[in-house]
């Protein structure tokens, strides 16, 4: 078995960790999963899938950037310095293919014989059992063929490869004994990446990839193949948008979305052994002077692995059904039992069920007049939308804020917008230079002369979808202080404008980004210091998705050299430092990563003895802070503060799947010791015992 220890390349800029490097940490902490022999073998194959996702994504985003970096680079600073925009993409790239070889001996040294173990063959890098042979060739004559396109690489021609897909080089002499080359598409967006076919006590999973390797002689009769080679093109996936744009914005994003398969290229991967006359005729005739061109293995898309076409009896986690909230029941309506006490449930432990409900009794009850909702990201077969225009045909007025930049969610956020608007809902589209990402509800309902407002405020967006893999807390109250803010902060929602003069809404409950909520935060943590400096207890917990803001990174150092001690949990980018002697020595850094996926912002301020709770849809990041709405809300039920605090105080005591970052970035295992603490395990069986 190949050592899968590698040395760590990530410097410290100044006071900062660099955030590109601090995320490939995050996804490597993934990858760990994949190698992680207390993991179920399914579930183990799905982390490396989600590695290669995520990486996918990263080069789209984030390696364009870096070049234009690079590019704009201070000439004078040395390129070797940390700082110097050359070192960080050089660094990042290095990291990249460390991680991608990682992956790769994870995946043939551990998983494919395990799974072996168990009855199945995954043919990586092996020629077909004779077993299979006439199988897997009825399937190529009679499903593949169809969709195969191959295209004579020529010095004079044009050639185009779509982003992320899936392609074939194929160097052959045709039956005249002439030298050619093809590009040949892999149709995988067309067909599933993956044949099953059984064979004694044995399946066999074959890519689609090596069924047209094995049939190339049906596609090129008569030609003597030399070589076949796989290759993949990464493109840019920003949306060219102006921030003062004023013109119809859908319109705009859909032309957008049209250009998008059509961006820079940022990494081209190739299968080692293509020659090197055929690489640099692609080089040239796709334009990769500015890609990272990477020679790797046969396989591209390893994310195709979520949907391997087996049973998974017995290999996948054992199954956590979701809680039915105890506070709730359908003896009420949901509208009066919030008026009667504030409820919190946590997904997705708890059923999602309570805030499908909210929108569907509001559609239907005659008493209410109004609905008011953030979408960031709306669900492919979103019932909410639907609950929306049944509430819009039912004669009450929907207002919806949508935000279709959500990237890689534009088109579908755009579609079910127009779908709405069709319906009589009210569409608002947020200004292209503020994104909306607060997660927020309101509902008014009219009785007599009487108006009541009941609401919901989120960790997490509004999607059935996601909610049943990401850890989030929702808040269901109609507690009148927060619903008149909220009321307030829709109608400025509704404006389509920046904050600024006149328009600045005194918030004194509600913690809204480009509004309040930096300097809340601010003060929060300056009440520490000072509790600090009078001997008084101090200490700041804090939860979030990604921590990179340098104000409040700064101020969090501030707070640790006044020694307030300070425990993080952040599971993605990081760019404070942890541990640093005279800067960070009382603050520590707390990754998890388990079945789900971390997402609830929780902020907890010590607040001598009587602690300030917050939960929100912020993220400490430079984008979150200065250029979203963002909606941070405080806990004052007392009940409701003390299960976020039990939940926060079993991922701090976490000695099973959290890792703690160095001052080198490194993931760092937790001690295990006695008692043994998974805390989503222990935090799913404390809410199924309230």
């Amino acid at each position: 078995m190949k050592n899968d220890k590698y040395d760590s390349a990530a410097p410290i800029l100044s006071r900062f960790f660099n955030r590109d490097l601090s995320w490939l940490s995050f996804n490597e902490r993934v990858l760990d999963e994949a190698g992680n022999e207390h993991v179920p073998l399914f579930e183990r194959l799905k982390f490396l899938s989600i590695f290669s996702s995520n990486l996918d994504e990263f080069c789209r985003v984030r390696l364009p950037a870096l070049r234009a970096m690079k590019k704009i680079g201070n000439e004078k600073i040395n390129n070797n310095d940390p700082g110097h925009p050359e070192y960080i993409l050089r660094t990042t790239i290095s990291t990249i293919d460390r991680q991608q070889i990682k992956c790769g001996n994870i995946l043939c040294d551990r998983l494919i014989p395990l799974f072996k173990d168990i009855g199945i063959s995954i043919l990586y890098n092996e020629a077909f059992p004779d077993s299979i042979i006439n199988e897997t060739t009825a399937y190529f004559v009679s499903q593949i063929l169809a969709f195969i396109k191959p295209v004579e690489l020529r010095k004079n021609n044009s050639l185009f490869l779509s982003n992320n897909k899936l392609y074939f080089v194929v160097d052959l002499l045709d039956k005249f004994g002439k030298a050619r080359i093809f590009l040949l598409n892999i149709p995988s967006s067309d067909l599933p990446r993956f044949f099953s076919a059984k064979f004694g006590t044995t399946t066999y999973i074959a890519f689609l990839d090596d069924i047209i390797r094995f049939n190339l002689d049906k596609i090129f009769s008569g030609c003597a193949i030399k070589g076949c080679y796989a290759i993949k093109l990464t493109r840019d996936a920003e949306l060219d948008l102006k921030d003062e744009y004023r013109g119809d914005v859908s319109k705009e994003i859909e032309k957008q979305l049209k250009k998008r398969d059509f961006g820079l290229a940022t990494r081209f991967l190739y299968q080692t052994g293509l020659p090197e006359t055929t690489l640099q005729l692609l080089v040239k005739k796709l334009q990769l002077d500015n890609a990272n061109i990477t020679a790797g293995g046969n396989y591209h898309n390893l994310k195709d692995f979520f949907s391997l076409p087996v049973s998974s009896t017995g290999a996948l986690y054992d199954a956590w059904p979701a809680i039915n909230p105890a506070a709730f029941n359908y003896r009420a309506t949901l509208s009066d039992q919030i008026n009667d006490k504030d409820v919190l449930i946590n997904t997705p432990y708890q059923s999602y069920t309570p805030v499908l409900r909210f929108f569907n009794e509001a559609a239907i009850n005659p008493n209410v007049t109004e609905i008011y909702v953030t979408l960031y990201r709306v669900a492919n077969d979103s019932k909410i939308a639907n609950a929306l225009m049944s509430a819009a045909g039912n004669g009450k007025k929907v207002q919806v804020i949508i935000e279709l930049k959500a990237r890689f969610d534009e088109a579908n956020n755009l579609e079910w917008a127009q779908l709405m608007k069709q319906a009589g809902v009210r569409i608002i589209y947020s200004i292209t230079s503020l994104k909306v990402h607060a997660k927020i509800a309101l509902v008014k309902t009219k009785k007599g002369d009487q108006i009541t407002c009941t609401g919901m405020l989120a960790t997490g967006n509004f999607n059935e979808q996601t909610a049943r893999f990401y850890t989030d807390h929702i808040l269901f109250t109609a507690n009148p202080k927060l619903m008149q803010e909220m009321e307030k902060l829709f109608e400025f929602l509704a404006r389509r404008e920046k904050p600024s003069g006149d328009t600045i809404i005194n918030f004194k409950h509600l913690l809204v980004a480009q509004f309040n909520l930096q300097n809340r935060f601010i003060k929060l943590i300056d009440q520490e210091i000072l509790n600090a400096k009078h001997a008084s207890p101090a200490g700041i917990i804090l939860k979030m998705n990604n921590l990179e803001e340098k104000v409040l990174i700064n101020k969090l150092y501030e707070a640790s050299q006044a020694g307030v001690k300070i425990s993080l949990i952040v599971r993605g980018i990081c760019c404070l430092s942890p541990g640093v002697e005279g800067l960070s020595e009382h603050i520590t850094v707390r990754r998890i990563v388990d079945r789900y996926l971390e997402h609830g912002r929780v902020f907890i301020f010590h607040n001598n003895g009587d602690p300030a709770v917050y939960l929100g849809s912020a993220d400490w990041m430079e984008r979150n802070i200065h250029r979203r709405i963002e909606v941070c809300f405080p806990v004052y039920d007392k009940n409701i503060k003390d299960e976020i605090l039990n939940i926060i105080s079993l991922q701090l005591a976490d000695n099973i799947q959290a890792v703690t970052l160095n001052e080198k970035l490194e993931n760092i295992p937790v001690a295990r010791n006695i008692p043994e603490v998974q805390s989503q395990k222990e935090i799913y069986q404390m809410l199924k015992n309230i």
